[in-house]
This record gives structure tokens, C-alpha cells and sequence, in this order.
């Protein structure tokens, strides 16, 4: 396990944003994630690329996701 950091991809609206699960809530509530880990990213500016990130990722695009 990896602590996810504000500006990474775990802690970002994005981040999976299309589907919340249980992993993605755990993500953001304990600032873990397995650096196996990777969903899709769905920031409009990233969306025709359909990137796979991992938590610890992060780009400019970062938007601080609402509490869990």
C-alpha cells in the first residue's frame, strides 16, 4: 500500500469517476491504494485517451474530490 497524496489521481473527482465502488471510497477515505491498483480516468481534457492511471498518478487536470 501506497499513501496517496492531495494532487494524486486516488484523491481526484476523476479518478474512476464514471463508476464509484467500494475501492475507489476506500481510496479516498484512508489515502491507501494497492500501487497495482488502476482505473480510468475521466477528465473531459483526458477522455478520448481513455488513460488507465493508478492512484499515485497525478496530472494538472487534478480536481479534489468531495468526501466520501
Amino acid at each position: 500500500m501506497e499513501t496517496v497524496q492531495s494532487g494524486q489521481c486516488g484523491l481526484c473527482t476523476h479518478f474512476g469517476e464514471h463508476h464509484k465502488t467500494d475501492v475507489l471510497v476506500t481510496i479516498m477515505s484512508s489515502h491507501q491504494a494497492d500501487l497495482k491498483f488502476v482505473d480510468e480516468c475521466g477528465h473531459p481534457k483526458h477522455a478520448d485517451l481513455h488513460l488507465k492511471v493508478t492512484a499515485i498518478s497525478g496530472c494538472d487536470g487534478f480536481e479534489q474530490a468531495m468526501a466520501a
